[in-house]
């Protein structure tokens, strides 16, 4: 089947929980939307955080609203290579089991017993065009791209 799907890269970015938003920024804090993304709610906050994994740290990543119900770091293979460490390929959301870190925001720091993952390449499709192409949610797909570049994506879920 040919059809047309947008792609997109999704950068490093964090994920907060109200009571960590809260811990780290005060009681009651609100996240400053500085664009809306491409998915539903979702948006780049204004705010960034640190994150310590071990001895090494990740500056300045973007946090993304709004808050979730647990606070989720993704970060890329080329992240976790530089931390010197293994992290799982994840669905979002799927942290069970997954490493922790350290957030940090200026003098405030907040450890999370897990949470750290390389987000499973996947696609994002609403009800009416997912019937339309036959796709059922956890479905395994391949997404090929055409181009001087040309190459084929397998198990996009």
């Amino acid at each position: 089947m040919n059809k047309k799907v947008p792609i997109e890269i999704s950068a490093r970015h964090i994920h907060l929980c109200q009571k960590d938003l809260e811990t780290l920024f005060g009681r009651g804090y609100q996240l400053k939307k500085i664009r809306k993304l491409s998915q539903a709610d979702d948006f780049a906050a204004r705010e960034t955080l640190d994150i310590k994994i071990g001895s090494k740290i990740i500056k300045r990543l973007r946090i993304v609203g709004p808050v979730r119900k647990e606070t989720q770091i993704e970060l890329s293979i080329t992240d976790a290579v530089g931390l010197g460490i293994n992290l799982p390929l994840r669905l979002s959301g799927n942290i069970k089991g997954t490493p922790g870190a350290t957030l940090i925001k200026s003098k405030k720091k907040l450890k999370i017993k897990r949470g750290v993952i390389i987000a499973q390449r996947h696609l994002h499709c609403n009800p009416k065009e997912a019937k339309k192409l036959k796709l059922k949610n956890g479905m395994s797909v391949s997404i090929k791209i055409k181009g001087a570049r040309a190459l084929t994506f397998h198990n996009i879920k």
